[in-house]
């Protein structure tokens, strides 16, 4: 056997050791919890030289699956990491994958598929790839996860065909163990072998089409030779599986079962319970049961005869599926398992439970009860063939209240700002924004929510809600904002709130704004029950969401998007954003030996929407708040009035940033000084600086904001990135000029 070494190490960092390992030419990703943290580890083990993977941000999952599409039509070897919604939101182009034959490897860390969101771990997504013609392994160990990565390549390439390697997020992607990993890249490079496609897209020599059009009476030929493909790989996973237990001895086999040789009752689970089962099954062997357990360590193909195998001779089988498939009877693993059944003509009792949903926790005295009654049926005992498990009963006499008082539009709307257009010329004036006066404004979103000391988040909306007159609709998608403010069952609004993802939320409130005009004009809401609507986007859903929020922006609906940025995926654990800055330190951008931080410029969002034609598009800063507030109460008169508004201030983010709370307003000032984050306004395609720093005297260079955190600190005082520190003062004082000709010209 080859040498191996001893780590101790989660089913996350255990992805990317081998994929550091293995070498791939690139990795496409996006971050979602609970998988990011493998392209955060991959790319630290690069930071420190210890390989060439080329890491690559998409703009999305969609995006992301994409690159990893064209990196396996260019011949390379690719690697990729997701979750649930991340999953759903690529989902098309998995098909696209496995129809051109084009081998890769996914790592999927399971977790719930929202609605509502929750970030906990259970299999409701990874169900949703079982037609997509990929191979699809699950690892129950962080072990597994390991040695999966390392066969599932080598199975993948053999079938070409993509392959998945699930595992339960949290439980198996978080959980450390002590793990055996081959001690020598090389071994397991030479375990894989040397990869040569049959066709790429780089080969001058042989042009080839990727994809082609393909009408009814060959499009059934090319899924049936997918077919084919699925059901050679079943050898192949064989043969790779005892290839690798030769070089490790850990032999693996399609399905594990566990004291099923004589047992009358036995339960299937898919994934870590499957552990916490077998405890269970000591238990009641002691006590004179004879009952077993079984799990798969692959799903596609689906491995029948295995699993005939190792339940012909029992009696009675309970299904425990941590997923639904809604109105089935079951989960899909319920379904599949009972159609072997059903081929095999085997007479076996079945019942089907649905647990563990967001990583409800599965306790050995769950299984126990799980294999009770399985054990129950065979005694002919009834026994509900359908249920679900571990949830608890609701209150039929159970009406929600208003977890605050609504807010009346008069309340709403005490006079802190005024606005009124010239009818002459057209321009728009705001007045007031008074902070002393703003204080009669009441607060629409409330202390009680779960940011961090220092967030700069409540504080801007804040400002921005103190600006803005009468009844508001707030729309947020996922993000730190949303995240902190609405764990049920509480909510930090007092004012109507919705959430959707990263990637639907101008959409959503489009859709919102459409009805709610829609309404007035057929006379179900009165004419002059005014609302202003808008979205809140940030940690990094700009990137995501940016193609949708330019589409709506297109469309030029009546809505304010308000855009707080704080430079990367907080809600996820700061990885790189577009926004976050060149050379900055993030989780997915570290600094080390062999790279130095982000490698591109922040995203001028600004000038995004304004090359849209919108009527308003404004920066503002929390430094200024009268400022702040008069542009918050322009924005809402263009939105009432002639469209969408864009407002876009820079965020604090203390705990990764890497500053001291109180620094907050120093580092905001920094930022607008240094031209960094201008204040300006552009209406109606006209250009107006409302902050000059140059006339006040208080323009600083770049690194006088960078070297009051730690994510810049190097950047401002390490003669070693002297190169990206001048480049940064280029690239600002550029930006910095083109809005000051803009200003100067009516027609820039």
């Amino acid at each position: 056997m080859v040498e191996q070494s001893i780590v101790y190490d989660s089913g996350n960092e255990l992805a990317a050791y081998a994929a550091k390992q293995i070498n791939y030419h690139m990795m496409g990703y996006f971050p979602i919890t609970p998988s990011t943290q493998i392209a955060e580890h991959l790319d630290l083990l690069k930071a420190e030289g210890l390989h060439d993977v080329k890491l690559i941000p998409g703009d999305g999952e969609h995006g992301a699956a994409g690159i990893c599409y064209g990196g396996t039509v260019g011949g390379g070897r690719v690697f990729n990491a997701t979750s649930a919604n991340g999953l759903l939101y690529a989902l098309e182009q998995f098909p696209v994958q496995s129809g051109t034959r084009l081998p890769m490897v996914l790592n999927l860390a399971c977790r719930t598929v929202s609605g509502p969101l929750s970030i906990k771990g259970d299999h409701s997504d990874i169900m949703y790839t079982l037609n997509t013609g990929w191979l699809t392994l699950y690892a129950q160990t962080p072990q597994a996860v390991y040695d999966m990565n390392i066969v599932g390549l080598k199975i993948a390439e053999r079938a070409m065909l993509p392959i998945i390697i699930g595992f339960d997020g949290f439980f198996t992607s978080h959980q450390k163990r002590r793990t055996y990993v081959i001690a020598d890249d090389q071994e397991v490079q030479n375990f894989v072998g040397e990869y040569k496609p049959l066709y790429n897209a780089l080969d001058m020599e042989h042009p080839a089409t990727f994809g082609s059009y393909m009408n009814e009476p060959d499009l059934i030929n090319n899924k049936y030779q997918l077919h084919l493909a699925m059901e050679e790989s079943r050898d192949i996973i064989e043969e790779v599986f005892k290839e690798f237990g030769n070089l490790t001895g850990r032999y693996y086999t399609t399905v594990e079962a566990y004291e099923m040789e004589d047992a009358e009752a036995a339960l299937f689970v898919l994934g870590s319970s499957f552990g916490t089962a077998k405890v269970a099954v000591d238990q009641l062997r002691q006590a004179g049961k004879k009952v077993g357990v079984f799990t798969l360590n692959a799903i596609r193909p689906w491995p029948r005869e295995a699993i005939y195998e190792v339940v012909k001779n029992i009696k009675a089988l309970m299904i425990a599926d941590r997923q639904d498939s809604y109105g089935a009877g079951g989960g899909n693993m319920s379904l599949e398992i009972k159609a072997t059944l059903q081929d095999y003509k085997l007479g076996i009792e079945t019942a089907s439970r649905v647990y563990g949903l967001s990583g409800k926790d599965f306790y050995v005295k769950d299984a126990v009860d799980l294999l009770e009654e399985a054990f129950r049926m065979t005694q002919n005992e009834e026994v509900a063939r359908f249920d679900y498990f571990g949830q608890y009963p609701g209150k039929a006499d159970y009406h929600p209240q208003p977890y605050f008082k609504p807010l009346t539009k008069e309340q709403q709307s005490p006079g802190v700002t005024q606005v009124v257009e010239d009818e002459a010329t057209g321009k728009v004036t705001a007045k007031g924004g008074i902070p002393i006066q703003s204080t009669k404004m009441p607060k629409r979103i409330v202390g009680g929510h779960g940011a961090c000391p220092g967030c700069g988040i409540y504080t801007n909306l804040n400002l921005l809600l103190k600006g803005i007159e009468g009844h508001v609709v707030l729309l947020f998608h996922t993000g730190c904002g949303m995240v902190t403010s609405t764990c049920y069952p509480k909510t930090a609004f007092r004012t109507t709130y919705v959430h959707n993802l990263f990637q639907n939320g101008a959409p959503t409130l489009s859709g919102i704004v459409e009805m709610y005009h829609e309404k007035q004009r057929r006379g179900e809401i009165p004419q002059d029950e005014k609302i202003t609507f808008i979205m809140v986007t940030g940690d990094g859903g700009l990137d995501i969401g940016m193609g949708p929020a330019i589409g709506t922006a297109l469309r030029n609906h009546r809505m304010i998007l308000f855009e707080y940025d704080n430079a990367g995926y907080m809600n996820t654990g700061y990885q790189l954003s577009y926004q976050t800055p060149k050379g900055a330190k993030s989780s997915t951008s570290h600094v080390g030996p062999a790279q130095k931080g982000k490698d591109t410029f922040t995203k001028d969002t600004p000038q995004l929407f304004a090359a849209t034609n919108i009527p308003y598009v404004a920066t503002v800063a929390e430094m200024n708040p009268t400022d702040f507030m008069k542009k918050a109460a322009k924005a809402q008169y263009y939105a009432d009035n002639y469209g969408m508004a864009f407002l876009k201030c820079v965020s604090v983010c203390p705990l990764n940033w890497g500053h001291q709370p109180r620094m907050g307003l120093k580092i905001m000032e920094a930022a607008v000084n240094s031209c960094y984050h201008p204040l300006f306004e552009i209406e109606q395609g006209i250009t107006t600086l409302t902050y000059n720093p140059e006339k006040a005297n208080k323009k600083v260079p770049i690194s006088e904001f960078y070297k009051l955190m730690a994510r810049t600190k190097h950047i401002a005082t390490n003669a070693g990135y002297a190169e990206i520190l001048d480049a940064t003062q280029v690239e600002v004082d550029r930006r910095w000029e083109r809005i000051k000709a803009r200003a100067a010209h009516p027609l820039l």
